[in-house]
This record gives C-alpha cells, sequence and structure tokens, in this order.
C-alpha cells in the first residue's frame, strides 16, 4: 500500500524490488491521489509489468474477479498523516484504507506501517492516540527519531530517503513464515 507522500515514487525501488527478491508475491494498491502521481510519472505501468498484477487504486465491481491474491501482510509505505488518521479512526473510504482496516480484524495477517510524517503533525493533540490505536490493533509502525527524525513542515532535508530497509526488516520480523505475499 502507497498513499501520496513523499518518498511514494521510489515504492518500487525501496520495497517492491527487494521484496521480490526475496521471493515475494506483491500487489499494490494506492490510495487514488497515490495512483494518480504514480500514473503521471510512468511508475504506476512499471510496477504492474514488474509484479505481473494490476494496481489497485479504486475499488472492483462486484462482479469483476479479484485482481489480487489473498494477502498475508499489509505494508503501508509511505502512510500520510490522513491515512494513519483515517486507519485509527475506522474511516475506510478507499480502496487502500479498506484493505488494511479489514486486515486489522483479521487474525494472523500482520500490518507494517511506515508514517511519514513532521513534526507538525505529530505535534497535533490526536496523533498520539492515533498511534495508540494502531498499537492496540497490533500494527508494527516504524516510526521514531532513530527511523525517521521529525523536521518542521519545509524545514528538512530537500530530498530524504525512505527508511526502505528499516520497513523490509520490520515486514520479516512480523511475518517470517507467511509465504512471502504482500499488499
Amino acid at each position: 500500500m502507497g498513499t501520496a507522500a513523499d518518498g511514494i515514487e521510489m515504492l518500487r525501488t525501496g520495497l517492491v524490488e527487494p521484496a521480490m527478491a526475496l521471493g515475494w508475491q506483491v500487489a499494490v494498491t494506492l490510495t487514488p491521489n497515490a495512483g494518480r502521481w504514480l500514473r503521471a510519472n510512468g511508475e504506476l505501468d512499471r510496477l504492474e509489468t514488474l509484479t505481473g498484477l494490476p494496481v489497485r487504486d479504486t475499488p472492483r465491481l462486484p462482479t469483476e474477479p479479484r485482481p489480487h491474491p489473498v494477502a498475508d501482510c499489509y505494508v503501508v509505505a509511505p502512510a500520510s498523516a490522513n491515512y494513519v488518521a483515517k486507519l485509527a479512526t475506522g474511516v475506510s473510504d478507499n480502496q487502500a484504507l479498506t484493505q488494511v482496516s479489514e486486515a486489522l480484524g483479521t487474525i494472523g495477517v500482520p500490518v507494517v506501517v511506515f508514517p511519514r510524517v513532521n513534526a507538525a503533525h505529530a505535534r497535533h493533540p490526536a496523533w498520539q492516540g492515533h498511534l495508540e490505536t494502531l498499537r492496540k490493533a497490533n500494527v508494527d509502525l516504524v516510526y521514531g527519531p532513530d527511523v525517521w527524525p521529525l523536521y518542521e513542515p519545509r524545514e528538512g532535508p530537500e530530498v530524504r530517503e525512505l527508511p526502505w530497509p528499516t520497513i523490509m526488516e520490520s515486514i520479516q520480523q512480523v511475518a517470517p513464515n507467511a509465504s512471502r505475499r504482500s499488499d
């Protein structure tokens, strides 16, 4: 899963290719805006070619077959503050939220989330509550100053590599015996 946050353009090289190199079957679902971003720069087509599966950013019609296999693990990277807030409060207003929301209630399906936020997002009065809710749901949060130092809006480095290796380590820890599929 990916959201419209800086770093989504590196989803293929940062997460999908390394996961596939480990033998994982990867299916990609994006929020509608992330789909728009990656469609505009050609990454959506590259992801579909690499995975051999359609990239989803809209729900399927009830009469259409499911385009992805059943996921053994869900990974949301990067997750915008908006996505984290909606997931924590149960709002499932797009395909990427619906799938992960359902996974939170599915026994045995791990969820890994990397919140790609800044210091202002983290100071919002609801933020800590959102993180606590996700932790109660057994979400593995790839979060903290050692993973992603928070900067004030527009004050951090212009280009920041997301912590893809740490995200991959988290996946391997929470789903060591999965049949090597992720979404």
